[in-house]
């Protein structure tokens, strides 16, 4: 019988074909499953060699065919090695980047080594799997990851042939590190008995004859010839050679490593040259692109976390909050990161306790579905506090480490000033903390300290334009604005953006008339209208007036001013409001300072950052703060700690950034609780008219925070331990103080969203005291009234808050704002104080009146309104509790926050520079500088 068969073609163009149709339906549904969701190629190219610019095109070409984005990256010859590692590291950062290749051979000048470009590729964007990493994955048999195309077309071929892998003797000829050696390692792992051969085997005809799979990849135009081969092998010819031809067109004719018509004569089947393994090498880059997008989508879109949650080690009595804190060790922050979908690129640390989160991960996670959203907000508290943010941390330990729902907490960051006055801390309390709570409450990743920076800045700038006006001409006050920079005189761009509002259409300085220098160079601000005022992180009553310009060297240009604390600065404000970094500058640029010297006009014009030129350089002190800084609970579930405006002068809530973030971290089914600042009537009010408004993310559930102490206190009881009271005194005065409850859970109510109140239980509580505050908040209109022992057990003394929490959260969305924003100034001011604080009527001075009026002529009337009162009264009155009712609020001031996006309404005395008391905590706070420990926090 003869030897000679018909052997199979196995064509890699057909099967690349079927590859890229198979591959064209993965993406499809990548796209209808993740809303949108498209891989996205990067090649990478030095230099411009013919043959690299075809095969690149050639790659494009397919890309495009299965729905996989190619971008086309060229750099010049002259890239150095550095500098090329710099440019792969950003791709390999980049999250829109799912796979990067090297188009290899390198065509530089410089020495550039390979090897190390091809390793700089992260393993997980490796779809050429030429990574050291995914080679030594092929090597031990892990061949879950990103194959090498070259090796894994290869198989494909073989597998397409028929013949059953397992069993079979394999030959491979060649032993490089592309193609050779990860093919033998591929058929050692598929069960085939496997021989490598290279330059050095003797005897290469007598191995090649054995093999039932002869694979060949040596470079040497038809070195294997059919006697060779075992009759019925499936032979593979990676080679690809050219050979002179004068017959052909171009003068030579391609041919493989194996003589193809004598081994066709005895193979089972054998692939062509061209047409074979080279076809499938693009389709197998294709297939690795895909197989990364598609894991990282589903990391993206991953339903449930899986977070390692750190036992609480409850003790009895509960020991102080600080050594609470200090008994749990916090996980790696880098680890609690991944655990909820993080990349390493996104994450900035700052230790390993915590970090920021680069804000250009909302770009990666823009396709997801918002988490639902918990605002916590509480009743009118006392001087102790009634516990909102221990709250918020208890129920997102609850609902993250024992209702396994993916949650985040959204906190404010606290002041120093209060640290060290006499609130204390704000990370918590009890066994519902923040940690580590020494760092969350005292400099953090240092956001205060950034803002303070911009605050004074533009503080500085502001009276040193007005000194340099007062003691220069136009022309000399001109030259050194512009000034000539080697023999070259141009505008800056925010100097442009003044020409621009002035209506002058000139970009050559030297073009402008004498007219236009003046209009240009001269801010004319009124020191009397100066509303911008410098600010410290610190408590200091001494600064709430102060002259300044009493050196001589100011040449008597003194004004008054005085000091704010550092988050009372509209700077802070306008970080909490900002949607992204381009919303922050825009912002920015849109402060209100001061108003000019009314020269002839009508009415006097703003004075802004950008006039002042201060925008891109308040930006640049900002550009860390913008990102939001993770941090944990006691039980190691995640907590995004960003922002702190004041509470009465601002909005009083930690940033849209972060809330924004921790919506896509969470996922559709998850969970971000974050806090409104003092009560409904205050922090809640604002929270949902000038915070919602701007983030657009709509509240699912409100939980409504109170403690029996407090209601008692409203109703006229003592809430002081060492005065005695009857337990008949305490439920008689809680009867009565339970009216301020129900003000605020109609305040809440009105905006449409189910309201869950949270009893923040006490050791002196009793049953019955619960039960009166529980059957008055049903009877209010809320949808239960939950007892929870947070503070003394953790998550698992909220969890029944959670269950609750979960259910309101289910109900269909009904929210609405209180007020229209085409509604007059007047209007709106008069709304929230009837609605939200019962007052009867708004008293509003002439000067008020006129400024509103002002205010509304400049455009600023639809902007929300952001009123300052006390937080100890639903009046303005901070010594009357309860419910008052037949009061007026007195109106005494009003100012722009134009960055911010809110006209403050000041309600009587508001001081925004707290002062010492005359024992404060610094009497407290120490250090062990034996073992650096803080002493006193709490």
């Amino acid at each position: 019988m003869s030897e000679e068969v018909v052997a199979k073609v196995l064509s890699g163009t057909e099967l690349s074909k079927e590859t890229k149709s198979n591959l064209k339906k993965q993406t499809a549904a990548l796209a209808e499953h993740f809303n949108g969701f498209k891989a996205h190629l990067v090649i990478v190219q030095v230099g411009g060699r013919d043959d690299s610019n075809v095969y690149i095109r050639q790659k494009i070409k397919s890309a495009a065919e299965v729905g996989v984005e190619a971008s086309h990256v060229q750099f010049p010859k002259t890239i150095t090695q550095n500098e090329l590692l710099s440019e792969i590291n950003k791709y390999n950062s980049d999250s829109s980047v799912h796979g990067i290749i090297v188009q290899m051979p390198l065509d530089c000048i410089e020495n550039i080594d390979s090897h190390l470009i091809t390793n700089a590729v992260s393993p997980e964007k490796d779809v050429d799997g030429l990574n050291i990493v995914n080679e030594g994955r092929v090597a031990i048999g892990d061949l879950t990851g990103l194959i090498p195309c070259t090796p894994n077309g290869v198989i494909q071929l073989i597998k397409r042939s028929g013949i059953e892998i397992s069993g079979t003797r394999a030959v491979v000829l060649g032993r490089s590190k592309i193609v050779g050696a990860p093919v033998a390692s591929l058929l050692l792992w598929h069960n085939a008995t496997v021989t490598i051969c290279h330059s050095k085997t003797k005897d290469i005809e007598n191995e090649v004859s054995k093999a039932d799979i002869l694979v060949v990849a040596i470079g040497k135009p038809e070195f294997v010839h059919g006697s060779w081969i075992k009759p019925g092998a499936v032979v593979i010819d990676c080679g690809i050679n050219s050979l002179p031809d004068s017959s052909k067109k171009s003068g030579y004719r391609l041919v493989g490593d194996v003589h193809y018509a004598s081994t066709s004569l005895r193979a089972s089947a054998i692939t062509p040259v061209p047409g074979g393994v080279g076809p499938m090498t693009v389709a197998m880059l294709l297939s690795n692109t895909v197989q990364a997008a598609t894991k990282v989508a589903n990391t993206i879109y991953k339903t449930q976390w899986n977070l390692d949650i750190l036992p609480l080690k409850l003790q009895r009595p509960v020991p102080s909050d600080i050594e609470i804190a200090r008994s749990q060790e916090p996980k790696n922050i880098m680890v609690l990161a991944k655990e909820i979908g993080l990349n390493e690129s996104e994450v900035i640390l700052y230790g390993n306790k915590k970090a920021k989160i680069c804000i250009s991960t909302l770009d990666r996670l823009k396709n997801i579905k918002n988490g639902k959203y918990i605002v916590v907000t509480g009743i009118t508290p006392t001087s102790f506090g009634e516990g909102k943010s221990t709250t918020t941390v208890g129920l997102v330990q609850a609902l993250a480490a024992h209702s396994k729902k993916n949650t985040i907490a959204c906190l404010r960051q606290p002041s120093q000033g209060p640290t060290f006055g006499i609130k204390g801390g704000a990370a918590g309390g009890g066994y519902s903390q923040v940690i580590p709570m020494e760092d969350f409450n005292l400099h953090l990743t240092g956001d205060i300290h950034a803002v303070t920076a911009a605050n004074n800045l533009m503080a500085a700038q502001i009276d040193a334009r007005m000194f340099h006006e007062a003691t220069q001409k136009d022309q000399a006050l001109y030259d050194r604005l512009v000034p000539t920079v080697n023999g070259v005189r141009k505008f800056s761009p925010i100097q442009l953006n003044r020409l621009k509002r002035l209506g002058i259409d000139k970009t050559d300085p030297s073009t402008l008339t004498a007219e236009e220098i003046t209009s240009f160079s001269r801010l004319n601000i009124d020191p009397d209208t100066i509303s911008w005022n410098r600010v410290m992180d610190t408590n200091d009553r001494f600064l709430r007036k102060i002259t300044i310009g009493q050196s001589p060297t100011e040449k008597n240009h003194t004004r008054q001013t005085c000091f704010d604390i550092s988050v009372a600065s509209e700077i802070m404000a306008i970080l909490a409001l900002a949607k992204d970094a381009s919303d922050l500058k825009e912002r920015l640029s849109r402060i209100v300072v001061a108003q000019d010297k009314n020269m002839g006009n009508l009415t006097s014009k703003d004075v802004t950052a950008d006039d002042l030129g201060m925008t891109g350089a308040m930006a640049v002190l900002l550009k860390d703060a913008i990102n939001p800084t993770l941090m944990q609970t006691l039980e190691g579930t995640p907590v995004l700690v960003h922002a702190g405006p004041f509470a009465n002068i601002a909005h009083g809530a930690s940033s849209i950034v972060a809330d924004l973030l921790a919506s896509k971290l969470v996922g559709p089914d998850g969970f971000v609780v974050t806090e409104a600042g003092f009560g409904s009537d205050i922090g809640m009010e604002k929270f949902f008219n000038i915070k919602t408004r701007y983030s657009s993310l709509l509240p699912s559930t409100i939980v409504l925070v109170c403690t029996v102490r407090a209601l008692r206190m409203h109703g006229g009881g003592a809430i002081n331990p060492k005065v005695s009271v009857t337990p008949v005194e305490k439920e008689e005065a809680l009867i009565k103080g339970v009216a301020n409850l129900q003000k605020h859970i109609s305040n809440s109510v009105k905006f449409g969203v189910p309201v869950v109140v949270a009893i923040n239980a006490m050791k002196a509580d009793t049953e019955n005291e619960w039960k009166i505050v529980r059957d008055a908040s049903l009877q209010a209109g809320a949808m239960d009234a939950v007892v929870s022992t947070h503070w003394e057990n953790g998550g698992s003394g909220a969890i029944k808050l959670a269950e609750t929490v979960i259910k309101a959260s289910q109900q269909p969305q009904q929210f609405k704002f209180l007020y229209d924003l085409n509604m007059p100034l007047q209007l709106k001011i008069e709304t929230i104080a009837k609605e939200m604080y019962g007052a009867q009527s708004v008293e509003f001075n002439e000067n008020v009146l006129n400024k509103l009026n002002t205010y509304e002529s400049k455009g600023y009337g639809k902007l929300p309104v952001c009123v300052a009162k006390t937080a100890l009264s639903l009046s303005g009155d901070p010594n009357l509790k309860g419910v008052p009712t037949n009061f007026t609020l007195p109106i005494v001031d009003v100012y722009v926050s134009a960055g911010a996006g809110f006209i403050v309404i000041i309600a009587g005395e508001i001081s925004k520079m707290p002062g010492l008391s005359t024992r404060p905590s610094i009497y407290d706070i120490d250090l062990n500088t034996e073992t650096g420990e803080i002493i006193g926090l709490f």
